[in-house]
């Protein structure tokens, strides 16, 4: 575990040192951009959405890696039609990979105490502080009754690159001052 934390702090460092970050108003475009996609490929997406107690988007999330790799995004938290904070996310990952991707990432908060739990918390890790169930789309885009129950549901899409990896768990999510 402590060589997983090493690479999440190794690849923040990174990130940080070589891409300058993103301010509110190219957050806030990104995640217009980003919802506006998600709600074209799925309506049931859109209607979840309306739903929804909050919703952290991350536009574009990156991620690489031979042997070891990682990720990183940065994003917002929505919560009634207003981007209210900003996040980012970021994972490690040791073992048989190589390559690269972009996507885009949205977790849907459906319950007032899913939501509560993530905005009090100082740090808060998929799959420690709490389970985010991936949203799949059957035929005609609907979703699975299953996933449709749960507290917290997450959409991943546009995925462009030569890793494919459709997974939140291990992402630390961290507030960031904008």
């Amino acid at each position: 575990m402590n060589a997983m934390k090493w690479c999440v702090m190794a690849l923040t460092v990174l990130v940080s040192v070589s891409a300058p970050a993103a301010t509110k108003q190219e957050i806030d475009s990104m995640v217009n951009e980003a919802l506006g996609e998600l709600y074209k490929e799925s309506s049931a997406a859109k209607e979840l959405a309306g739903k929804a107690k909050g919703m952290l988007v991350f536009p574009e999330v990156y991620k690489g890696g031979f042997v070891i790799g990682g990720e990183y995004g940065e994003g917002a938290l929505r919560v009634g039609g207003s981007n209210i904070a900003y996040y980012s996310t970021a994972a490690a990952s040791i073992g048989l990979q190589i390559g690269a991707q972009r996507k885009a990432q949205v977790i849907m908060f459906m319950a007032d105490e899913a939501l509560t739990n993530f905005r009090n918390s100082d740090g808060w890790e998929v799959g420690v502080d709490g389970s985010v169930a991936l949203a799949t789309l059957g035929v005609g885009g609907t979703l699975d009754s299953n996933t449709l129950q749960q507290p917290i549901i997450g959409f991943i899409f546009s995925n462009e690159g030569l890793m494919y990896n459709l997974t939140f768990e291990g992402s630390k999510i961290t507030k960031l001052e904008r």
